[in-house]
């Protein structure tokens, strides 16, 4: 009986010692369980999908936009070009990928290859000549007296009064009295009139009124639209001299500014076919006939002259343009296979730099790389990859200034951060390469002509902020500026930087002279601006600039801008959106 006793003492002794262990071990868990969930909940970050820089303790409203605060769910790794993302921010954003493949308008479609130019019209020089006198005398009467009149070949145009002609004509009515004592004398007479270009209708009028013609008329030699006016009434002209220069608009130019890159594939012959923003929806053709030889030091690019037949008269000479080229023959189906192609809209341009954001593969959450890339000849719809991608990665379409600004405020490697490594791909090590700084390199009056440019610059940016469309007097100072910064200032690197950023800011001028819309106009300000950031950001600034952002601009791709004035003035959405935007960095010497 005493052995059950001390069993059963035994027994409980056994079952109390283990509910104790579950109960305290549970307790313990719950305990640890619970304090990692309260240090999570306190350590949370707070942001704003449309404005990651924006970060808070708590959650809330973003002062920005007013929108719902989330948290951050992701952070920032040891590799500055990795940047990842949240899903809200990623759907806000409307990032869109693209797989890199063979055509830039569809998967290894063979076809002709294209170039997008822009340039201008201009006068057929061949057909410009001048109208001129062909004996000494005093004008008395000029009947075309401004430029941009019509004439007609045989049209009187002027009345002269010249001695050598009275004369010339006092020896036709002589040696006709003595025709008959000295025939060859009138002969004489007759060509001395003829060599002073006389017809033989005048000379027969003047033989038969017997009369000599003191103010002799003058009649075109040949038709066309009036350039220059070169000589006024009461002017002395000598033999030779030009009353006017001539041209025929039926026969115009078409010239493109063509890049280096482009040269080798453009040839005499290939098709051209452009618009003027004059004329919406009314295309144009022309064949290539002449290649300038020559580079232009000051833009890097070749001429490209078409010939335009222009009989209706609709084209004007200056106008801007905006044409594609067919080059060469058509691609074989093995060679387009094995081309890389990356949209245009995947591209972010900085300085010599071509970059691109790759989405990486495999990633838990969404996650982006920044690549740069070396790209070859421009196609309809992007451009040739020649190396820094692989057939099959894929590529941010859409979204990518989001990307970028984010990747930026991030202090992470983007296209404007000249302070973050960029940690390259090439096999055995890491290269280092960054938006150049020359500031220290720079010359003071190469700064004070990049200070006027910017100056010309904030008065555009006001008119978008107004809504208003830009014309060209207000283009011109802009246009002024650019032509007068002398790139003989600098050498070696930052010289090759102006002249690319001078490139890019010549041709994205050219192209919103040539927009119609207000927005066009915009997209074109756009990559304007970059260009201009790229360049104070290179060289620097005399006046203090702010480099302001909008992420929703161009369908929330986003897009930057310079102020001279802290507050946001938004002008890719004017009025509508007059305060949206951030300030990502200020720009001074």
């Amino acid at each position: 009986m005493k052995i059950q006793v001390i069993l059963y003492i035994l027994l409980a002794l056994l079952i109390g010692l283990f509910g104790g262990y579950l109960l305290f071990s549970g307790t313990e868990a719950a305990s640890a369980t619970a304090g990692a969930h309260d240090h999570g909940a306190e350590g949370t970050t707070w942001t704003c999908s449309m404005h990651p820089q924006i970060q808070r303790d708590e959650p809330g409203d973003c002062p920005i936009c007013g929108m719902d605060l989330i948290p951050l769910e992701t952070g920032v790794g040891s590799d500055p070009t990795i940047l990842t993302m949240t899903e809200a921010a990623v759907a806000l954003a409307r990032v869109r990928t693209t797989t890199v493949g063979g055509s830039a308008e569809g998967p290894d479609a063979p076809g002709p290859d294209t170039r997008r130019l822009t340039g201008r019209l201009a006068l057929d020089e061949q057909s410009t000549q001048v109208q001129a006198i062909n004996y000494p005398g005093r004008l008395e009467r000029l009947r075309i007296t401004y430029p941009g009149e019509q004439v007609t070949a045989g049209q009187r145009i002027a009345t002269i009064y010249s001695p050598e002609l009275v004369v010339a004509q006092q020896e036709l009515l002589e040696a006709r009295r003595l025709q008959e004592l000295s025939p060859e004398l009138l002969v004489a007479a007759r060509n001395k009139l003829r060599n002073l270009k006389i017809t033989d209708e005048q000379i027969a009028q003047i033989e038969q009124s017997g009369e000599v013609i003191t103010d002799f008329p003058v009649y075109a030699e040949r038709s066309g639209t009036v350039l220059e006016v070169r000589a006024r009434v009461g002017d002395y002209v000598s033999a030779g001299q030009a009353l006017y220069t001539l041209t025929n608009l039926s026969q115009l130019w078409a010239l493109f500014d063509a890049y280096e890159r482009d040269l080798a594939a453009v040839d005499v012959g290939d098709r051209v076919t452009f618009t003027v923003a004059s004329l919406p929806g009314e295309e144009f053709t022309a064949r290539v006939t002449f290649i300038d030889p020559l580079i232009n030091p000051a833009t890097r690019t070749a001429s490209i002259r078409a010939e335009v037949a222009n009989r209706r008269g609709k084209l004007k000479p200056e106008m801007f343009i905006t044409g594609t080229i067919e080059t060469g023959s058509p691609r074989s189906g093995s060679q387009a296979a094995t081309e890389l192609y990356v949209p245009r809209t995947a591209v972010l341009w900085t300085g010599n730099r071509s970059v691109v954001y790759v989405e990486v593969p495999d990633a838990e959450v969404p996650t982006y790389q920044f690549r740069e890339v070396e790209l070859g000849a421009a196609a309809a719809g992007g451009y040739q990859v020649l190396s820094g991608l692989e057939r099959g990665e894929r590529v941010v379409t859409n979204g990518v200034f989001q990307i970028d600004a984010a990747a930026q405020l991030n202090n992470q490697s983007s296209m404007m951060n000249r302070d973050v490594v960029i940690r390259g791909r090439e096999p055995g090590g890491m290269t280092a390469m960054t938006l150049p700084d020359f500031r220290e390199q720079t010359p003071a009056p190469f700064r004070d002509q990049l200070t006027a440019v910017a100056e010309a610059y904030l008065p555009l940016k006001d008119r978008m902020v107004a809504s208003q469309p830009a014309d060209e007097d207000l283009l011109l100072p802009l246009r002024s500026a650019l032509a007068r910064v002398d790139m003989s200032l600098l050498e070696d690197q930052p010289h090759q930087f102006w002249m690319e950023q001078f490139n890019a800011l010549n041709s994205h001028l050219g192209a919103l002279a040539g927009a119609e819309e207000l927005e066009e106009q915009r997209r074109e300000f756009g990559f304007l601006s970059q260009a201009l950031i790229n360049t104070l950001t290179a060289f620097g600034a005399n006046d203090t600039l702010y480099v302001q952002h909008c992420p929703m601009a161009f369908d929330n791709e986003g897009a930057n801008w310079l102020s001279a004035d802290p507050a946001i003035r938004n002008p890719y959405f004017g009025d509508a959106m007059l305060t949206c935007g951030s300030t990502l960095d200020t720009l001074t010497q």
